[in-house]
């Protein structure tokens, strides 16, 4: 008889634990996105981008991904000012030619 209750309680506590474990793990996809952006370079010409989080060369059809976390970043193409980021943009993929 004890068996049968130790075998229960080692049950009962493992599959309280996985339940525990579930509830405490349970995060979405958009929290962890929605800090940035996808910027898509689609103007056929490699562009020099510059803000807050440094800078790079865009090449044709490339894309990189953008914090729209820092407050007051403004992005820079070939050295002029084309954008500033917003919450608004977060999550987004936005096409460079439209700032452009």
């Amino acid at each position: 008889m004890k068996k049968i209750v130790i075998i229960a309680m080692g049950a009962f506590l493992t599959f309280g634990m996985m339940s525990l474990t579930q509830v405490n793990t349970n995060k979405t996809v958009t929290e962890v996105s929605s800090s940035s952006f996808k910027l898509i370079n689609d103007t056929g010409a490699s562009v020099k981008l510059k803000h807050k989080g440094g800078s790079m060369t865009l090449n044709k059809g490339a894309s990189t991904s953008i914090s729209c976390t820092k407050s007051s970043n403004d992005i820079y193409i070939d050295g002029e000012k084309v954008h500033t980021v917003s919450s608004e943009d977060c999550g987004k993929s936005i096409k460079l030619s439209t700032w452009m």
